[in-house]
């Protein structure tokens, strides 16, 4: 019978990773400098490996490739395939991150033979000066940004929000975007790992793609910037229905009961904080600690969430 799936982690040293994901996930792989944990992966070279279970040891595609619906849903296999499609990432940013851009659906498949990456940040954690960047605060053209990128004014284009712990930002593939120092987040988003690099804050060593990206930004004003959603103890409550993928905002006070069947579709889990067992058919039970992911495959029908203490869950599904 299958179970609740956790994956090993994979770790990411970045230039500008800090310690704090180390601090999350007590584990001693973690490198210095990570900036980023994969925390559920299908992107080929990094599929993620099963850790828990008489499924341990097998990647995500593979146990896809046996067991098909019965993992992922019936819906979300017959479009998929055995490629999952959600990729879920703990990010730090001990410095600020590139300005980049990430192709939508049409022009990654024409350009690169994969999908597109729509993005979700939800923030864990900030220090107070912290700030993102997400789209344009005006209407503008190609030419006026980037010959903005050659003068270095090119940032007063931009929305720079400040941000704090607990807000939720969408990043639509066409949409400019960076992420400044001092923030760790959770990230999901498609299967994907195109990115565009437009401006990098003088790093060397790593390649722009200007005239990749150029087609691919969307150049118009952008007012919605924050996702704003209720925080409803022990309901679900919706941060965002998009094409690819659905994400709920779960606070645990009190045993619950889900049943998912219906939905035909595979559900994250990602703790944010706290901790809890999930119990299902058969009694098995799972124990998730704050930082820590799990798969609930679509076949199982009866959940119950027992929070050791108060908890928030990210809850994820197509």
């Amino acid at each position: 019978m299958l179970y609740p799936l956790k994956f090993e982690p994979i770790y990411k040293e970045k230039v500008w990773g800090g310690d704090k994901i180390k601090a999350i996930k007590s584990d001693k792989k973690v490198p210095d400098k990570c900036g980023e944990s994969w925390e559920i992966s299908a992107v080929q070279n990094d599929l993620s490996i099963v850790a828990n279970g008489f499924l341990k040891g097998n990647t995500i595609e593979e146990i896809i490739e046996v067991y098909m619906g019965e993992i992922v849903g019936d819906k979300v296999f017959d479009k998929f395939g055995i490629e999952f499609p959600i990729l879920v990432k703990l990010i730090e940013s001990k410095e600020n991150l590139s300005v980049q851009v990430h192709p939508d659906n049409i022009t990654a498949a024409q350009r690169h033979n994969a999908w597109g990456k729509s993005e979700l940040w939800y923030i864990l954690d900030a220090e107070p000066d912290s700030r993102l960047i997400s789209g344009f605060n005006q209407n503008i053209n190609k030419q006026i940004f980037f010959d903005s990128i050659k003068t270095g004014n090119f940032e007063n284009y931009l929305n720079q929000p400040l941000i704090k712990s607990g807000e939720v930002y969408y990043i639509p593939a066409g949409r400019l975007h960076s992420l400044g120092k001092g923030v760790t987040l959770v990230e999901i988003q498609q299967t994907s790992d195109i990115t565009y690099r437009v401006y990098d804050y003088g790093r060397k060593d790593r390649e722009l793609h200007n005239d990749l990206a150029e087609d691919v930004i969307d150049y118009r004003q952008t007012t919605d910037i924050k996702t704003v959603f209720n925080h409803k103890p022990d309901l679900s409550n919706r941060i965002i229905k998009t094409d690819f993928f659905t994400i709920n905002f779960l606070p645990v006070m009190n045993s619950l009961s889900k049943d998912y069947y219906e939905n035909d579709s595979f559900v994250i889990y990602h703790l944010i904080n706290g901790k809890i067992n999930i119990l299902t058919d058969g009694n098995n039970q799972t124990s998730v600690l704050k930082g820590e992911t799990v798969l609930i495959p679509a076949v199982l029908k009866n959940i119950r969430i027992i929070p050791l203490e108060y908890s928030e869950i990210l809850e994820i599904f197509i």
